[in-house]
Formats: structure tokens, C-alpha cells, sequence
């Protein structure tokens, strides 16, 4: 078994050496391989973020610096293995200058030793475990992590007497992050955790964790769940009578996702989230984005599509950056401290970390025109991940 591995290892590792040989000779075509799961749960996260990579193509056209972009999609179905094999022929066959997508972080790092070893950039557009960047110097992300939007979070709630919470997460790294996260920041400004639940990520009951939380008698419920579980745990919420419980809903914004926060209802009236894009953002450039996203896709836009949106926005710069180089270090330090206008706000990438910058705001849900709306009152600006800047 040892032997079989070391030889599949020699033999991509040809693979892609051969592929690598290829790909630095001047292109005309710059390829860029976009692994989403576009099947199974998680469907919703990756057309969010096909919808917001091929919207950015739509409106800025498909030549840059003279070469000509080609865009190659792959559904992985939310596997790992899937993703990894995906990941080596987009590089050894199709010679790929970029990897992009990854709807959730196991995906995402299945693929990391594919871009070191290819020395490709691996555009991360959702997956949002902080640790993400540090397992390849190739890896630029363009979504967030769960620190960065939790945090802000603690902070309100320890400000808002709200003195004991619940925490109630999907069992992964993201859940695992956003509840550590609260945790920590949540009991240094004084306030109790009452209950600790990770409900499993694949086909959740919450149900059972719902009654315990209510058992536990918070003051809030704080709730991590990824974007694509949001409409289910909702219903669940009120199945549960968790609305008329007097227990108040808290967390970053995957609960009240954008892309289903109608479908949930007017249960989610007067929830808080923190979180960095909400399609209620005031200003022309989000004007735009919204109505174009609308008008090509029949729906609205949520904080993975604009995810896909920058990612493609950071490829274009580099690509201009570096008159369209194929060589991997030479794109990932053009794109370390890049900064532009997103849909979102102000963002950068911070050149030691290769995470995204941005702001993160304080949200309610309300109701504007009949329709629900996460509207932003309050802003915590240019946030970095906090877990990395602990570790200066």
C-alpha cells in the first residue's frame, strides 16, 4: 500500500512538472479550472458562486492584458476526493493557471497540496476556516472566515445585555471556528455560555439540539450553520416554537442568508448578525451588482456569489498586474496587498496572510417594499482575521 502511494505521488509529481513546463511558455489563453459543488446539499453555494464568477466575465469581458480567458467548470458534488482528483486534471490535462471556487473547507484543503506542488493560485471564493491560507503559499482568499465575522458578534451581544448564550454550530472547521471564536471573545467581556452543540454537517436533525438549547433557558441562541442549512434550520426554529421561546436568534450571517431569508419568513424579524455583504448595502457599486446578478441569474445575490465575484475581480487584477504571467509566485505576490472596490465595500488582501480585509458589519433583519432585508446599522472597518493576527 506504502509502495502504490509513493509511486502515485512520483507520477503526478512528473505530471505535473511536464504540465508546469507547458504552462510557462507565453499563453494566448489563460485557463482558470472553477471546482464548485453544483450537486448534492451544498448546490446552492456553488451556483451562488458560478453565478457571481460568470457575472464578473459578463460585464468585464473575457480578454485581459491580450490573452483570452477561459473558464472550466467542475461540479466535485461537495467530495473532497472528488475535488482533489478534479484539482490534478484541471492541472496535469487542462493546464490550468488557476484553480478557483471551493464551496466548503473540506474542499478546500483536499486541494491545497495540488497548488504547492503545481505551484498554481488556488482562489478561495467561500470556504471559510481560518486556517485555510496557511496550508499552501498559493492560496488567496476572497470570501472570509468565520473569526472575522464572529467576533463582532461577542462584542455586540456582551454590549447589548445579552449575559448567557447557547452556542449551537455545524460540526467542521467553520463551526468550530465561529463557536471558539464567541467563546473566547464572549467570556473575556463577561458573559456566560450556557450549552455547547455541534450538530453533524451532513443531513442535520436540529431539532433535538433546538429543545436542548430551549431546555438551557439563554438569553440567546448563537448559530453557525453554512449558507446552504440556513432554510432548513429555520423551519426547524419555528417548528421548535424557538421564535415564541423569548430567546433571542444571534450569530454571523449564514443564518439569515440573503438568497433564502424569504423563505424563512417574518420569524426572522429582529435578528442580529454580523457579517461582511448583505444585498440591502447602500451604494451604486452594490446597485449594480445587484440588479446585473438579478437579472442573469432569476434570484439574488448572497455573500458566496459576491465571494465569486471578487475571486474573479483578484484574477483579473493579477492577470493585468503581471501582463498575464503563468508563473505562480509571480501572481500570488502581484495580488498580496491588491485593493479595490467590491459590491461589499472597500477590500484588500492582506499581503502577509493572503485573507481578505474588509469591513464587517452589524446587521437586523426588517422589512422593506414586503420583503426582508439583512440592513446594516452599524460597521466595524477593514477587519483582518483575528485568529492570524493572534499568532503575531
Amino acid at each position: 500500500m506504502l509502495l502504490s502511494k509513493i509511486k502515485q505521488a512520483l507520477v503526478l509529481g512528473v505530471a505535473v512538472s511536464a504540465a508546469l513546463a507547458g504552462s510557462a511558455q507565453a499563453q494566448e489563453v489563460i485557463k482558470i479550472g472553477l471546482i464548485l459543488p453544483l450537486t448534492g446539499p451544498f448546490t446552492p453555494i456553488g451556483k451562488q458562486v458560478e453565478n457571481g464568477v460568470k457575472l464578473f466575465m459578463a460585464t468585464h469581458g473575457s480578454t485581459v492584458a491580450g490573452k483570452k480567458i477561459e473558464l472550466i467548470v467542475k461540479d466535485d458534488g461537495n467530495v473532497a476526493d472528488t475535488t482533489r482528483r478534479l484539482a490534478q486534471e484541471l492541472v496535469v490535462n487542462d493546464k490550468v493557471t488557476y484553480l478557483a471556487g471551493f464551496g466548503l473547507t473540506p474542499l478546500a484543503l483536499a486541494t491545497a497540496p495540488i497548488a504547492t506542488q503545481a505551484k498554481v493560485p488556488m482562489i478561495v471564493m467561500a470556504a471559510a476556516t481560518a486556517i485555510i491560507t496557511e496550508q499552501s503559499p498559493f492560496i488567496v482568499r476572497t470570501s472570509f472566515t468565520l473569526p472575522q465575522a464572529t467576533i463582532p458578534m461577542a462584542d455586540w451581544a456582551a454590549k447589548n445585555k445579552i449575559g448567557k448564550v447557547v452556542t449551537l454550530v455545524s460540526d467542521y472547521g467553520p463551526g468550530i471556528d465561529a463557536e471558539n471564536a464567541f467563546k473566547a471573545r464572549f467570556a473575556s467581556a463577561g458573559g456566560s455560555i450556557a450549552g455547547e452543540l455541534r450538530v453533524p454537517l451532513a443531513s442535520p436533525d436540529f431539532a433535538p439540539f433546538l429543545q436542548r438549547a430551549r431546555d438551557a433557558k439563554p438569553d440567546a441562541l448563537f448559530v453557525f450553520v453554512p449558507a446552504g442549512q440556513s432554510a432548513t434550520f429555520g423551519k426547524q426554529f419555528v417548528e421548535r416554537g424557538m421564535d415564541k421561546s423569548g430567546i433571542r436568534l444571534i450569530g454571523p450571517g449564514d443564518v439569515t442568508d440573503d438568497d433564502v431569508l424569504n423563505q424563512m419568513g417574518d420569524v426572522m424579524l429582529g435578528v442580529v448578525t454580523t457579517h461582511h455583504y448583505s444585498v440591502a448595502h447602500p451604494g451604486a457599486v452594490n446597485k449594480a451588482f445587484v440588479e446585473a446578478f438579478t437579472k442573469q441569474s432569476g434570484g439574488v445575490p448572497n455573500f458566496m456569489g459576491v465571494g465569486g465575484y471578487d475571486g474573479m475581480q483578484l484574477i483579473y487584477k493579477a492577470i493585468e498586474a503581471t501582463k498575464g504571467s503563468a508563473d505562480g509566485i509571480t501572481i500570488v505576490n502581484a495580488m498580496r496587498g491588491m485593493t479595490w472596490e467590491s459590491p461589499r465595500g472597500p477590500v484588500q488582501i492582506d499581503p502577509r496572510t493572503r485573507d481578505i480585509v474588509q469591513n464587517i458589519y452589524v446587521r437586523k433583519v426588517e422589512k422593506k417594499d414586503g420583503k426582508l432585508y439583512n440592513v446594516e446599522f452599524s460597521t466595524i472597518p477593514m477587519v483582518k482575521d483575528p485568529v492570524k493576527e493572534a499568532k503575531r
